[in-house]
């Protein structure tokens, strides 16, 4: 008969791997990919992904940034002021999208002056944004139809925005959707406001 020797056992044990953690190593996995996946999917199915063409967004957005545009929410709400959206000129399908800040809504009169925006008879803020040099065709007040909006680039003197007599007020149906955020640009990733 043999007896079992106490003290120390340099003799490794192997370890086993559970079932149950392998489970659950595979559903984080799948729940990862699948919500990657569905970010993806959604993100390229309401909405799209563009360059910022020119310098009309400056500081906001510049030149070669990439953004995404969410087309659904335009879906369920109308343009705010403030919003900065993707538009074709005239809804022109073959020019590539404007990017601007919309600054007034169907219903609201635009009038510059002296190089600062009225809006309802309101200035705008005269910190934000330089002084414009050029009126446009909002040296005279106008009133937004229905469905018109009127954009600025927040670069405003060099942008070709709504005081443009080839762009003008711009129509809701050319309205693409609203810029929410860029994935590249010399501002790093972010929301864009």
């Amino acid at each position: 008969m043999r007896r079992k020797e106490k003290g120390l056992s340099f003799v490794e044990k192997k370890k086993r791997i559970n079932a149950h953690v392998l489970r659950e190593i595979f559903s984080m996995a799948f729940g990862t990919f699948a919500a990657v996946f569905l970010a993806v999917v959604l993100t390229f199915s309401m909405g799209m992904r563009t360059n910022t063409v020119g310098v009309s967004m400056e500081p906001t957005l510049y030149n070669g940034d990439e953004i995404l545009i969410n087309r659904f929410l335009y879906i369920l709400s109308q343009p705010k002021r403030g919003d900065v959206v993707a538009f074709l000129p005239g809804g022109n399908p073959n020019a590539h999208y404007y990017v601007k800040r919309v600054v007034a809504v169907p219903g609201d009169t635009v009038q510059i002056q002296d190089g600062i925006l009225y809006v309802d008879g309101v200035a705008e803020d005269g910190e934000a944004f330089d002084k414009m040099e050029e009126a446009g065709i909002a040296e005279n007040e106008i009133l937004l139809g229905e469905d018109e909006y009127f954009v600025l680039g927040d670069n405003r003197n060099g942008s070709e925005d709504s005081r443009s007599g080839n762009i003008g007020p711009i129509k809701r149906e050319t309205i693409y959707g609203k810029v929410w955020f860029r994935i590249k640009s010399r501002n790093g990733m972010g929301w864009v406001e």
